[in-house]
Parts: structure tokens; sequence; C-alpha cells
């Protein structure tokens, strides 16, 4: 079960949430709420596969450097990117200089048009694969999902790189595809009401 920490306004938060103002922001507005914005979705798994193998708070303290590198996240601006392109964003300081998941996110912005094609959003096609809403005394530290498994192996199915399980489950996460704010924490609550409320594209 995930633990809660209280903090100094007395409110209860997941405990990941709690050792910077960056991320007590980013756990009470953003994570887990649902979100239906294409490109929204495009820069988080995105940022997800930049991610992989350093801390999240590092990649939030870059995000808006990676939006202004990356087109803010456009993924039909990003899917014209070049072999230029890649070389300046190599040298730019502000992001994660790592050819392999720069090359990746262009290849991704290809995909992300081919899937609108096919599904009408991204919106659309991400929400086929919402996890049911459970019981906030049953939410453990996982790393993946049978969701997550299956959404992963269908966009590696489709091209996509860098969204292996673990990748795909923590951007379901983020993107409110899935509630696991832990049972005492104050924005679990929030959660549920936006969920209820939110209607999935395409559904």
């Amino acid at each position: 079960m995930i633990k809660t920490i209280t903090t100094d306004d007395g409110k209860e938060r997941c405990f990941w949430g709690v050792s910077a103002p960056d991320y007590i922001a980013y756990h009470d507005t953003e994570w887990g709420f649902p979100v239906s914005d294409d490109f929204r979705l495009f820069e988080k798994i995105c940022l997800e596969g930049f991610q992989s193998g350093l801390s999240w708070l590092t990649i939030l303290r870059k995000r808006e450097n990676f939006r202004a590198a990356f087109c803010g996240f456009d993924y039909n601006q990003i899917a014209e990117f070049g072999d230029d392109d890649v070389e300046r964003l190599l040298q730019d300081a502000g992001i994660v200089r790592h050819r392999g998941k720069i090359e990746a996110t262009i290849n991704n912005a290809k995909r992300a048009k081919e899937l609108v094609e096919e599904a009408g959003s991204l919106a659309a096609y991400f929400w086929r694969f919402e996890a049911p809403e459970r019981d906030g005394s049953g939410v453990e530290l996982v790393s993946t999902s049978p969701e997550s498994v299956a959404l992963s192996k269908d966009l590696k199915k489709r091209g996509w790189k860098f969204v292996g399980p673990t990748t795909v489950y923590a951007f379901m996460q983020a993107m409110g595809l899935v509630n696991d704010h832990a049972e005492n924490c104050f924005v679990r609550a929030q959660v549920i009401e936006a969920r209820k409320k939110f209607t999935p594209p395409g559904q």
C-alpha cells in the first residue's frame, strides 16, 4: 500500500510528491487528472521516455526547455525534423542530450500522425486502455499493469520507441488513465470526481 506523508499545510500526500516544491505542485494539480489534449499526451509519453534512467524531478525541471526545443510537442512539426535538428538538440544543454531518445521522439511523432489518421486522435486511442477505478486501500507501488503491458505491446507493434510497459504505466498514472493516488491522499477524491465527469474521447 502506498504511504502518505502529512506536510506542513496539514494535508496528506503520496510520499513521492513531497520532496520538493516542484513535486508538490505537480502531484496536487496534474498527476492523475484525466487528460484529453493530444499534445499533452504526446508530451508526456515522450518525457517519460527521456526520464528512463533519471529522476522525474530532473525532467520536470527541464520541461519548459523541452517544450521550447520540441515545438510544444506538436507532433506534426516534430515529424518534419531531420538530421540537422537532431544535431541541434544534441547541443541543447537545457534538455537531456541523448541521441536515441531524441531520435525516438521524432520517430514517435511520425507514428503519432499515423495513429491520429486511424483513431481520430491520440486521446481516442490511449483512452481505450483506461484502467478501472480501484479502491485506494488496494493501491500498491507497482511499475506495470495488464493495461500498460497491452498498450506497450500495441505501440511497439506500431513502430513506437521507448515505450516499454514501465514507461507506459508511468504515462498512464500521470494522464489519469489510472488513479494511483494513495487512499489517504487528499488529491485522490479530486481525481475520482474528475474521472467521473470525464468522457473519454471517442466513447
